[in-house]
């Protein structure tokens, strides 16, 4: 019969709509029925692209047996984890607490409301030496449920404190009291964890520095932000592969915050070594077969450490930090293969992730025409079917194209050495006939829901691109973009969803989504000198401090906002995760913004994030690295420079620099005292209270960027009013 997930929207919903197992969505509806039968929750979450999650649907919930076993004894529920990540939050703390690790597909046993006891991530479908098979596993738990009741309620009662104080910490106040209480759901009762539960078998003018000085404000400790600076460099770089590039060894992730930071220590002087190791992943990765050779865009990790063989799924969230990682290197050092790449990427999303209606789809998928990475993968007779034989044979040695494949008996393209042979310009042409030739394959299947969180991300990304390199397309595409978000994604009220799909929003908008579109409109109004996107930028930031931050004693940012359904934990938006954390670029956009737009209640609420998470940044630098962007800001002071008049020559002399440290104001006249006492034609920085005098060529103004007249940098990137 068919389940309740027909009538959602979410594609990876829609992927099980079919399925024997009796899904519901997340909701009030299956913890009802749960409570009136008394069954527990069977809460299975993953994602469209998700390899791992296709195949324990193919083995598990499409199996009628076992969906028997599911609708008999358990009330099923499907989650899209990038729809609801408060949802997901929750019940992954829940299997890391439980398990150890975590990973998609996440399968969690709760109580009907929704407290976990046991939970996991795959499970075969028969028993394996590592693993019990699905179905010993639900009938342990069902038996628990039924047997155990008492103990299962004290492992949910002890489950749901841990994950609490996890998600939820008593945090530091800025003003030195004692820290503050989390906000969740009631707890079930019991207390200590039982044991053995369940059995298996196996950027104005500004005012003096603000920086501890607000009345019974934060103040952290002399020194804090440096070390915790000195601190994540240290620890990126110590996790430094000088092999194989990258960090760590396998599976290789390509960590983008690892590598700004690494490039923004160049910028500023610092030791050479971090700019060599930033080009170092940046040219490993370019070169492997994490990275599409002919289509551009990166798939989501490298199961190998010299980056060879992919998880060949492409997610949008991982193309828009990779575009800004590699425009910067370019900018930084001129090195044109990182400019290369970082076009095709762009290129690829606006044209493989472009949605039906507007928008960015979330991803690719990892399989498709029957197997992992088909699509990808080839063979010396198909270079040859597609080339010809002679340049076929010569791609064959450039991609590392050989009869025995290095990939399931087929090769995954990567940049294998004998390049230097061939043309880079007939290379190119050998590209994009290939990626031709490749579209008459059964393409990946795409997710085509668009989330404000993801596309906002790419946004911020696509605007630094196309004021760098002066691509008018991609800023037609930009503005395409942020119009596109404000029209289909922000209700009638004001307040922004999460998510769209065929011409639908839903689900309340999170503190990320907020947190991204304020960094996407204040760099768009930065991109395009339009007046409108920089009250875009602070109607949002109002809005996002007024929904998920309770007021300066307690800053840090909630997951969902005081409008929004209310879960077992109410979770904070801290350490970085698979994406930066929402407090990290919340404080990072609103110091920006406060220096655009002199909005001093921007910039302290960004210091009271920072000052809060501080302690916790200390000790575990490296899961706070987007949160270094903010410090610096806060350590090094902010540029702004303003444009005056119509000098589009001064406006590109700024935007074709990476520039960490500024904001560009231009264009439409706002309210910023920027714009205060300027005259037309002239270019002004200023930094730490001082500046410079105005200049009208643009070989000057290179010069005074890049020779820093201006006094040394050392203050705060907000101002009084």
């Amino acid at each position: 019969m068919p389940n309740r997930l027909g009538g959602e929207t979410s594609p990876y919903l829609l992927q099980h709509a079919g399925n024997p197992v009796d899904w519901y969505p997340w909701g009030d509806a299956a913890s009802a029925r749960a409570r009136a039968e008394d069954r527990p929750l069977f809460v299975s979450i993953g994602y469209a692209a998700c390899h791992w999650c296709h195949v324990m649907e193919r083995e598990s919930f499409e199996d009628a047996a076992t969906a028997q076993v599911i609708n008999d004894r358990f009330v099923p529920v499907k989650v899209d984890r990038e729809e609801r990540p408060d949802v997901d939050a929750v019940y992954m703390e829940a299997t890391q607490l439980l398990t150890g690790g975590g990973g998609w597909p996440m399968s969690v046993f709760c109580t009907p409301d929704g407290y976990p006891f046991f939970a996991g991530t795959y499970f075969p479908p028969r028993q394996t030496r590592s693993a019990p098979s699905f179905t010993s596993v639900l009938l342990a738990v069902d038996e628990a449920w039924r047997l155990r009741r008492a103990e299962v309620l004290e492992q949910a009662a002890f489950v749901h404190q841990n994950i609490a104080e996890q998600l939820s910490p008593r945090l530091p106040s800025p003003r030195g009291d004692r820290g503050v209480a989390p906000r969740g759901g009631d707890r079930p009762t019991g207390g200590r964890p039982g044991n053995g539960v369940v059995h298996t078998s196996a950027h104005g003018r500004p005012a003096p520095s603000q920086r501890g000085e607000r009345d019974g404000g934060p103040s952290a400790p002399p020194g804090a932000e440096e070390e915790f600076l000195d601190r994540a460099t240290a620890a990126v770089t110590a996790a430094f592969d000088p092999v194989a590039g990258g960090f760590g060894r396998a599976p290789k992730f390509p960590h983008a915050e690892m590598i700004e930071l690494l490039l923004r220590a160049g910028e500023r002087g610092q030791e050479g070594p971090a700019s060599a190791m930033a080009a170092a992943t940046l040219d490993a990765m370019a070169a492997g077969g994490i990275y599409d050779q002919i289509g551009g865009g990166f798939a989501r990790y490298s199961v190998d450490r010299g980056w060879l063989v992919p998880h060949f799924e492409k997610m949008l969230y991982d193309q828009a930090p990779l575009v800004s990682a590699y425009v910067h290197s370019w900018q930084a050092t001129g090195t044109a293969e990182h400019l290369r790449v970082a076009q095709e990427t762009v290129d690829y999303v606006l044209r493989d992730l472009a949605a039906d209606g507007g928008g960015l789809c979330s991803s690719e998928d990892a399989d498709s025409d029957g197997g992992e990475g088909r699509f990808y993968t080839w063979t010396p007779g198909e270079l040859v079917e597609a080339l010809g034989a002679a340049r076929g044979a010569e791609m064959a040695g450039v991609f590392g194209v050989t009869p025995a494949g290095n990939f399931e008996g087929r090769s995954i393209l990567h940049r294998a050495g004998a390049e230097d042979r061939a043309c880079a310009e007939d290379v190119q042409r050998a590209c994009e006939e290939l990626r031709h030739h490749r579209e008459q394959r059964p393409r990946p299947a795409r997710d085509t829901k668009v989330l404000t969180e993801w596309n906002a991300m790419f946004l911020s990304s696509l605007c630094e691109a196309a004021g760098a390199t002066g691509r008018r397309d991609w800023r037609v595409a930009a503005v395409d973009l942020g119009t596109f978000l404000v029209r289909e994604l922000r209700r009638d009220d004001g307040r922004w969803m999460r998510s769209w799909q065929a011409g639908a929003a839903r689900h309340l908008a999170y503190a990320a989504d907020y947190a991204w579109l304020v960094d996407a409109f204040t760099r768009l109004g930065e991109l395009t000198g339009t007046a409108r996107w920089t009250d875009e930028a602070q109607g949002v930031a109002d809005a996002m401090l007024d929904l998920f931050c309770l007021g300066p004693d307690d800053a840090v940012l909630y997951t969902t906002g005081h409008d929004a359904e209310q879960i077992i934990v109410r979770s904070r938006e801290m350490a970085d995760g698979a994406v930066p954390s929402a407090s990290a670029v919340a404080a990072g956009a609103l110091l920006r913004l406060a220096a655009l737009t002199s909005r001093s209640d921007f910039g302290a609420a960004a210091q009271a994030i920072v000052e809060q998470l501080l302690p916790f940044m200390a000790s575990h630098p490296q899961r706070f690295l987007r949160m270094a962007r903010a410090v610096e800001l806060r350590v090094f002071g902010t540029r702004e420079i303003t444009v005056a008049g119509q000098r589009e020559d001064l406006v590109a002399t700024v935007q074709r620099r990476w520039l960490p440290d500024a904001v560009l104001a231009w264009g439409e006249p706002t309210a910023s005292p920027l714009f205060q006492g300027v005259r037309d034609g002239f270019a002004y920085v200023c930094e730490n209270r001082v500046c410079a005098a105005p200049v009208g060529d643009p070989g000057a103004l290179a010069r005074l960027i890049d020779d820093r007249v201006v006094t040394p940098r050392r203050g705060p990137a907000f101002y009084d009013d």
